[in-house]
Formats: C-alpha cells, structure tokens, sequence
C-alpha cells in the first residue's frame, strides 16, 4: 500500500513539473562554471562510463545494455550542471545526447529532479529518447 502511495505522489509530482515555469539568471562567474563543466563532460565522458560499469560491476549489478555517460542540461538555461550515464539498446542510447532536468518542490516538502534522456543538447527543441533510461548521475564540485 505504501508504494502505491509514494508511486502515485512521485507520478503526480513529475505530471505536474510541466506546470511549473523555469527562471534562472547567470552572472559571468556561472557562465565559466557552466563552460567549465561542458568540456569536463566531453573530455572524460568515456572514462567516466567506464568507471561506472565498473562500479556497478563490482557491486553485482552491472548491465547487458549499452551505456553512454551525456550532459546534464537545466531546462530554461541550456547550461551543463553535470552529466548522466544513460541505459538502453545501442540504437537509442546513440541517439541520445544529453539528459533533461526538470524541477519542482511538491508541497513544500519535497524537492523533485526528473532527468529525461533527449535526442538534443538543445533544452527548447527536443525530442525525448524512449526506451533509454538513466542509470548513474555525475555531480561536479565547484
């Protein structure tokens, strides 16, 4: 009973995300962070795919699917916060070229992230990747 509930809030939360207008201002000092973090992705996206189906691996849970580590991108910004290894058959995670993070607070309780793989690094046209899931996030510490 307790999972219907906290599915049924978490579905209900993510619906409603499409809702709720995203703003967000830089000053020159994002702008380097973000810049910062765009060549942090490109230039270690391998080795940091590696290093989570290693990860994962180790921990008996590693997978059969082809993964893919991709930008982070904010929706209303278009900036890089941090990247995603994306899950899926081959053909979909090659199409897939960024994840898309939507946010909202849900009742004033709750903070919600929904990353959604896309077929652009483009936050305003884009298509989204189904069949492809994320499988690990990247945090990088500015």
């Amino acid at each position: 009973m307790k999972k219907r509930i906290i599915i049924g809030l978490l579905v209900f939360c993510l619906a409603s995300v499409a809702a709720v207008p995203a703003t967000q201002a830089f000053n020159f000092g994002d702008i380097l962070k973000v810049g910062g973090v765009a060549i942090l992705v490109d230039r270690f996206a391998g080795p940091l795919n590696n290093f989570i189906n290693s990860l994962t691996a180790k921990h008996n849970a590693g997978s059969d699917y082809a993964t893919k580590v991709v930008p982070i991108i904010t929706l209303g910004s278009g900036g890089y916060v941090g990247a995603a290894q994306i899950t899926g058959p081959q053909d979909l995670v090659d199409k897939t070229k960024a994840a898309l993070q939507v946010e909202a607070d849900f009742n004033s309780q709750l903070r919600v992230k929904a990353l959604i793989p896309i077929d652009s690094k483009n936050p305003v046209n884009f298509s989204r990747v189904q069949g492809v899931g994320v499988s690990a996030m990247i945090d990088v510490r500015i």
